[in-house]
């Protein structure tokens, strides 16, 4: 089975000079957690997803959404997570959603072909722990392929014969 066989169309997508905020409202009218970055003829320059939102409230820029969670400091345990000021991190969301997209958002993103295999775009996936993943077609976007496309196009073509 093919990605072009299960893949999403009929994308939402957005430019690098639009806002953040934005970006996010099209992200709640789609319920959708990404969202491509579009030039031009639809050329895929990016891509934003919540994560991508979320990562600029934490003080160490380029950590993990969650810190890790024991660090030694003088033979003595401390505990990153508490030592962090959560309710102050928070204030910072509306100055996150004035900035632009470009600022926060993934380059070149990891894509598939339409006429790639399913089971090696879920491997991609399954190796950068995406949910989803832009399909492209000489460099524009034409689909996104989640791993729900995937399993009902495993399920209605294999699972259905059993």
């Amino acid at each position: 089975m093919l990605v072009h066989e299960v893949m999403s169309t009929g994308l939402v997508t957005a430019k690098k000079t639009d806002t953040v905020r934005s970006v996010v409202m099209k992200m709640i009218n789609r319920r959708c957690g990404s969202i491509p970055i579009v030039e031009g003829d639809n050329q895929l320059v990016g891509i934003v997803s919540l994560r991508d939102i979320l990562l600029p409230l934490y003080p160490y820029h380029g950590d993990s959404i969650i810190p890790d969670v024991c660090v030694v400091v003088n033979v003595v345990a401390h505990d990153d997570v508490h030592s962090l000021n959560f309710v102050e991190m928070e204030a910072g969301y509306p100055e996150v959603l004035g900035g632009k997209v470009e600022e926060i958002m993934s380059r070149s993103p990891l894509t598939v072909a339409p006429h790639d295999p399913i089971l090696g775009a879920a491997s991609y996936m399954g190796l950068k722990n995406f949910r989803r993943i832009p399909v492209v077609d000489k460099g524009a976007i034409v689909g996104i392929v989640s791993i729900g496309d995937i399993n009902r196009g495993l399920f209605f073509e294999r699972g259905m014969r059993h």
